[in-house]
């Protein structure tokens, strides 16, 4: 967890802090720099599983799920575990493929496996990656494209991030809110915003 540094106020000089701070520890790999992505960090795969592990995912069988190569380990453990994804449609703005193939969780296999669909019929949870989060649910995307303010289905939302990737507080607006985050060391169960650090459970 990084504190949040008091000069880096608005979300772009945040995003950077972070970026510069998992490249400097390498701590993510392609693409790089991470700068301008969703980091793919390393461990991604751990985080996948601690939060697919979690009770209140675990017992959801269809889920959207961002199209982010840091996102891929959770595709694929998903998939794998018989869950139903929805990942956005790389070409077709709106749309999803819906899979249910564990060879769909690499983006260059969707067309081949997934099914077009324009809605996420039956989701019941929603897997988005980040920038930044906080212990209270805050998530910082990279500011642009897809679930860059968060979905607003209705659903419950998680994310994946590294420890460096984490602090107590935001020092800046979040572009949505999430209950859940898995990291390389567990889940951590976010509370309303304002009311303090969020449980951690291994």
């Amino acid at each position: 967890m990084t504190d949040a540094d008091p000069l880096a106020t608005s979300a772009g000089a945040y995003r950077e802090q972070v970026w510069t701070a998992l490249m400097r520890a390498r701590a993510c790999a392609y693409p790089l720099p991470p700068h301008g992505h969703h980091p793919n960090f390393t461990q991604a795969r751990g985080a996948a599983r601690a939060l697919l592990g979690h009770p209140r995912v675990s017992a959801l069988g269809v889920l959207v799920v961002g199209p982010e190569r840091v996102l891929y380990p959770l595709r694929r453990l998903a998939l794998q575990a018989g869950v139903i994804l929805y990942v956005p449609h790389q070409k077709r703005s709106g749309w999803y493929w819906r899979l249910s193939d564990p060879a769909g969780a690499r983006l260059s296999a969707m067309p081949a496996v997934g099914e077009p669909k324009l809605r996420p019929d039956g989701a019941q949870g929603v897997v988005l990656a980040c920038v930044a989060a906080d212990d209270r649910g805050g998530r910082l995307g990279k500011g642009f494209g897809w679930g860059a303010r968060g979905l607003g289905l209705g659903l419950p939302e998680f994310t994946l991030a590294h420890p460096l990737m984490m602090s107590r507080s935001l020092p800046c607006p979040a572009d949505s809110q999430v209950s859940l985050i898995g990291t390389p060391d567990g889940v951590i169960e976010c509370g309303p915003p304002g009311t303090g650090s969020g449980e951690r459970e291994p």
